[in-house]
């Protein structure tokens, strides 16, 4: 009986040990979708697999509601060890003191040399390495192949005034329209190219610290999604429109343009013949320039984890080249790490919209001053409820963007405070 109890005590004492050992790390994903999500879970599972002490819990949070969900966890003390973040929220996590450095990690890593230039300067943005990056989104045109026939448009176009007249010829089918209008959450990107492309720039300050965005050239951009909009060359609904319902409008044959990133290639790929669309470089504005945004998001850490080492651990397995590759082609993004531009995947016609971006001289990639610290609250809040009001007539396109340009102009002025 003692032997007996004397080895209960043990299998007990071994399954208290093995409780013990066991690390529960959270991960909060931020921009969702099914696809996403099974990449990432099948990746998590290999992690669970290779390090058999450490439990990962996958919290997904809506993209429309994603940013006011995060930092109500945050401020609620409910902290995640790893979190998806995007660029326009680097900052303001980073100048709140929240994010851990990955400088020392990355130093140590195994495969922290191959990670590109662009990928260590895109995750320090916020003035230490605060991210590692997954890949960057860079903005083409999907353009409908039938549609521009069916409305007698030969060519796709190459000017925003051909761009403009394109979308005015296809809005005259029956229940057809020219552009996939992205007026709800995320649209930030296309506000600001339009504004650039127009005025023939992406500086968006002055020498002096001022907002370019309320300059004539820029007011005549957001003008031009404006009229582009109330003009019915964009659904009335698009005015709601996030990532799916732009994408769902495009691969539905609702529109015959769409700007986006390589990633709503994958969704327009399966349900749509190669053949019946493409993918061109974004229009140029009055100065032969096109200036298409290219963002970022990545892997975080909160410095408020018990398990800095452990958390690492996962976002360097989730950004090895091999998973990374994985990732760039499930998800769509340009991959993290050097050579990487070589697999044969990216060298498909698919992609020739978004290399010749990078090849030509007209275009001129602009990344967004994410180093603000309110940028994240401009792009999600602010500009999202001023830019609907502009959509449907409440306000002028000089009245909004003389607000976007004193706010920037506020953050801006601060920024430089701190340096």
């Amino acid at each position: 009986m003692k032997k007996l109890l004397t080895g209960v005590s043990a299998a007990v004492m071994m399954m208290a040990s093995a409780s013990y050992a066991e690390t529960t790390l959270k991960l909060v994903e931020v921009i969702t979708s099914p696809e996403r999500t099974e990449v990432l879970q099948g990746m998590v599972t290999q992690f669970e697999a290779d390090n058999p002490d450490v439990t990962v819990e996958i919290v997904s949070l809506p993209w429309g509601q994603a940013f006011e969900k995060l930092a109500t966890m945050v401020a609620g003390g409910d902290i995640p060890d790893v979190v998806e973040m995007p660029d326009v929220w680097q900052a303001l996590y980073a100048g709140a003191g929240q994010l851990a450095s990955l400088t020392n990690h990355v130093a140590g890593w195994e495969h922290g040399a191959t990670l590109t230039d662009k990928t260590i300067a895109m995750g320090s943005q916020a003035g230490d390495l605060y991210m590692i990056p997954y890949g960057f989104y860079l903005r083409a045109m999907f353009y409908n192949k039938k549609l521009l026939a069916e409305a007698g448009i030969e060519n796709p176009p190459t000017t925003m005034e051909e761009f403009m007249a394109a979308s005015a010829a296809v809005s005259e089918l029956d229940g057809k329209y020219g552009y996939c209008l992205r007026g709800g959450p995320g649209g930030t990107n296309g506000w600001i190219m339009f504004a650039a492309t127009m005025n023939g720039s992406n500086e968006f300050f002055t020498e002096d610290g001022v907002s370019r965005i309320n300059e004539p050239g820029s007011v005549e951009g957001i003008q031009f999604m404006i009229d582009m909009y109330q003009n019915g060359n964009a659904p009335r609904d698009s005015v709601n429109w996030g990532f799916n319902e732009i994408v769902a409008g495009f691969y539905s044959g609702t529109c015959a343009f769409l700007d986006q990133d390589p990633d709503a290639l994958i969704a327009i790929s399966e349900r749509m013949p190669a053949d019946d669309f493409a993918v061109i470089p974004m229009p140029v504005g009055p100065s032969g320039k096109a200036f298409p945004t290219i963002g970022f998001a990545g892997w975080s850490i909160f410095n408020s984890t018990e398990h800095e080492d452990e958390a690492f651990d996962l976002v360097a397995a989730l950004s090895s080249p091999e998973a990374n590759s994985v990732w760039a082609q499930r998800v769509g993004v340009i991959p993290i790490h050097k050579g990487a531009d070589q697999d044969p995947f990216f060298q498909t016609e698919q992609f020739k919209g978004w290399f010749d971006t990078l090849n030509g001289e007209q275009y001129e990639p602009t990344t967004m001053p994410t180093y603000l610290e309110q940028w994240g609250y401009f792009a999600s809040s602010v500009l999202l409820e001023t830019s609907q009001e502009a959509l449907l007539g409440q306000r002028t396109a000089q009245d909004v963007a003389d607000e976007w340009a004193e706010l920037l102009t506020d953050e801006y002025a601060n920024w430089q405070a701190n340096q």
